[in-house]
């Protein structure tokens, strides 16, 4: 953070892990009060991410998407998002901001098809919100904060397509950075090191791509510059336990540790332990 306590900053939430699933959920508040919120987790989170957002004043500025993999039961990235959509209420969503499947990737993972289809559904039918097709390399501000796209969706990566496809954008103002991968594996993640948009990774605050583990490479973060992780992660996959004992299961969450801690990073922000706020 910049040691001027005179300058404004945006706030950011990571949301709690409230079902202890690994959803995907963030919100920012801009200085003047203006609401951006990032995918929103699965639906067993709905009910939490309305009562923020009624907190927030019931009112989204922009809702940005960054990736539509779910688990073979549930959308874990866009399913509150999606119900919040059907039924509305009082909350008002002006724009969304997206990478758009095709249909041919849409169906190169049938297993999750169904819910991404229900997503695109639900968007389509919403009333009064304008949606925005992202590309990389664009940039746009809410009061004063600045967002740049840094991937998009890749049917040429033909493999793990949905997790590969995850948009990456980073945000920013005077104050502080932070890069969101959503999903990304470790072709899309690797690609992404080696374009043009490499410039744009280094920041304060990185979330891990793939809720910390099987995302990224460790080359990928060993070459970029933060000096704090977001985890948008459960405590039975933070801890790698599935009932047996911490670090028994096969996820490789130790791993992605390891290799933050192998880096000197120890500044660390996991969902399952409550709501966090950085301001």
């Amino acid at each position: 953070r910049d040691s001027d306590p005179e300058k404004e900053t945006f706030t950011l939430w990571q949301l709690p892990s409230v079902a202890d699933d690994h959803g995907n959920s963030y919100v920012i508040r801009t200085p003047h009060g203006r609401v951006v919120a990032i995918d929103g987790g699965k639906g067993a989170e709905t009910d939490y991410l309305r009562g923020f957002l009624a907190a927030l004043g019931d009112e989204v500025d922009v809702w940005i998407v960054t990736c539509l993999l779910y688990t073979s039961d549930a959308a874990d990235h866009v399913e509150a998002m999606t119900n919040l959509l059907r039924r509305p209420m009082d909350l008002r969503v002006h724009e969304v901001r997206e990478s758009r499947f095709t249909p041919g990737m849409i169906a190169s993972e049938p297993e999750y098809s169904r819910w991404a289809e229900e997503y695109y559904a639900a968007l389509d039918a919403a009333q009064g919100v304008k949606v925005t097709e992202c590309h990389t390399g664009d940039e746009f501000t809410v009061d004063g904060v600045h967002f740049k796209i840094l991937s998009e969706i890749n049917p040429e990566i033909g493999v793990n397509v949905y997790n590969n496809s995850s948009m990456a954008f980073r945000v920013w103002d005077d104050v502080k950075s932070v890069v969101f991968l959503g999903d990304l594996g470790i072709e899309g993640g690797d690609k992404l090191r080696d374009s043009p948009m490499r410039e744009y990774l280094d920041c304060d605050y990185l979330q891990l791509a793939h809720h910390g583990q099987q995302g990224c490479s460790e080359r990928f973060y060993r070459t970029v510059n933060f000096r704090a992780c977001l985890w948008p992660t459960p405590s039975w996959l933070y801890n790698n336990d599935l009932g047996k004992g911490e670090n028994t299961a096969h996820y490789t969450t130790f791993e992605t540790r390891r290799w933050m801690e192998d880096k000197g990073v120890d500044e660390h922000y996991v969902a399952c332990y409550g709501l966090c706020c950085i301001e």
